[in-house]
């Protein structure tokens, strides 16, 4: 068997070039940074809960109409999260479509294409490898028959 890289004996791992550690350094670092940014995230909406109740919780705090400012901002959110939920219903609508136009009409020709080699090796294992055999058969028959009466050599 040929080996598929020749400038490396088979058995033996090629060394690492320069740019392959920079870019593992590179990927972990903006992994880190990732986890440090959702870390921070959540530790600055905690404080910011934390001193949105101690206020909340003093006397002399208008909280209606921080009811309101609240009631207001739920109303968008609410709006926000329809259109994202009309965007999903139209992502699934063309996703459903792309299964039936396009996947399916693809598997049905797969299926064809092994019914076809199914076929194809029945023709030949009848055809061709049935009579093959049978004809080895023979011939090691007669070879040994030959064999027998002395006519060729062991």
């Amino acid at each position: 068997m040929a080996n598929p890289n020749p400038t490396h004996p088979p058995g033996k791992t090629p060394a690492p070039t320069l740019g392959e550690p920079t870019a593992r350094r590179e990927a972990e670092r903006k992994q880190k940074t990732i986890v440090i940014g959702i870390i921070a995230g959540f530790i600055v909406i905690l404080v910011v809960l934390g001193v949105a109740i101690f206020f909340l919780m003093q006397p002399a705090t208008p909280t209606d109409k921080i009811r309101d400012v609240f009631i207001i901002v739920v109303a968008l959110e609410s709006l926000v999260i329809g259109v994202a939920l009309i965007v999903l219903v139209v992502q699934l609508a063309s996703l459903i479509n792309l299964l039936q136009n396009e996947v399916r009409p693809i598997l049905h020709a797969t299926s064809e294409t092994v019914n076809a080699l199914r076929g194809t090796a029945e023709f030949l294992g009848e055809s061709v490898v049935e009579p093959v055999i049978k004809l080895n058969g023979y011939l090691a028959g007669l070879k040994r028959m030959l064999e027998l009466l002395g006519i060729k050599p062991k």
